[in-house]
């Protein structure tokens, strides 16, 4: 990371602050100074994540540092509207109002109001509907395109499966699945590790732990084609399928292996 002095940046939020009160005052409040302040500070780590090397740092001043990070910011705000569109043709929310009012209705909006010039590092949304991944560390559109990455490789795990076989398996976890705050692949992770549990007759609690970590690379070697973004992804779900499989087993509650073998859908191409 790059670290300039407070002196160092203070000119460019001068400039920034010029083009916020259009040239007529210099003169703002201590709050919208910070915001300023954070802006530069924004673009600046935007820069110094994606150009690294591309120019001498001993040589680049605050001003081309900042300058720099807003195209680059600019930049990922069209790469994630782009992301959007590639996902929405085929989006489905599985009957999920979570899920569906913050893709439909709350990232439109976020790119409606997302003010990149003045306030790139407000993220403006909650994105209550949860992904695997932890996503705290960044905001701004750097935090949306993260997010949106997430959904689209969920839409592309769930989206080997029938519609109505992922539904029923929210129904049949909580018959007020539409409301649930929570991740639908977890879910679809949980019944699939479950009933893998129990065809192979595990009982122990080491061998079912060390059979639950090979299900994710498996199941995405054998019918996602080994794609390791959607290994990756998956396998952050994997700890909290491991826990309650766990705490099912030693409170004796049966799996509920009625029905189709979830896994028999891939197979048959569906």
């Amino acid at each position: 990371m790059m670290n300039f002095s407070v002196e160092e940046l203070l000119p460019v939020v001068g400039k920034l602050a010029e083009k916020y009160t259009g040239w007529e005052s210099t003169s703002i409040t201590y709050e919208k100074a910070e915001q300023l302040m954070e802006a530069v500070l924004y673009c600046i780590r935007e820069m110094d994540g994606q150009k690294e090397g591309l120019v001498s740092q001993e040589k680049m001043s605050a001003e081309m540092a900042y300058e720099l990070g807003y195209q680059c910011v600019v930049e990922k705000v069209k790469e994630t509207l782009d992301l959007y569109h590639k996902i929405l043709p085929d989006f489905s929310f599985y009957e999920n109002r979570c899920l569906r009012d913050t893709f439909l209705k709350g990232i439109p909006e976020f790119f409606r109001w997302y003010d990149v010039k003045f306030e790139p590092q407000n993220t403006i949304l909650t994105l209550d509907y949860p992904v695997l991944v932890d996503l705290s560390g960044c905001s701004g559109i750097d935090r949306i395109h993260k997010y949106l990455a997430c959904i689209h490789v969920e839409q592309k795990f769930l989206q080997r499966f029938p519609e109505e076989e992922v539904i029923h398996i929210l129904s049949r976890y909580n018959k007020h699945h539409r409301d649930m705050i929570v991740n639908i692949c977890d879910f679809v992770l949980l019944d699939i590790a479950k009933k893998m549990v129990a065809e192979a007759g595990l009982t122990g609690e080491q061998e079912i732990k060390d059979f639950l970590r090979s299900v994710v690379p498996r199941l995405v070697q054998e019918y996602y084609g080994g794609d390791e973004d959607l290994c990756d992804y998956l396998s952050h779900g994997m700890d909290n399928v491991i826990t309650r499989i766990l705490i099912c087993k030693e409170n004796f509650i049966d799996f509920n292996l009625q029905g189709k073998f979830f896994l028999t859908f891939i197979r048959n191409g569906s």
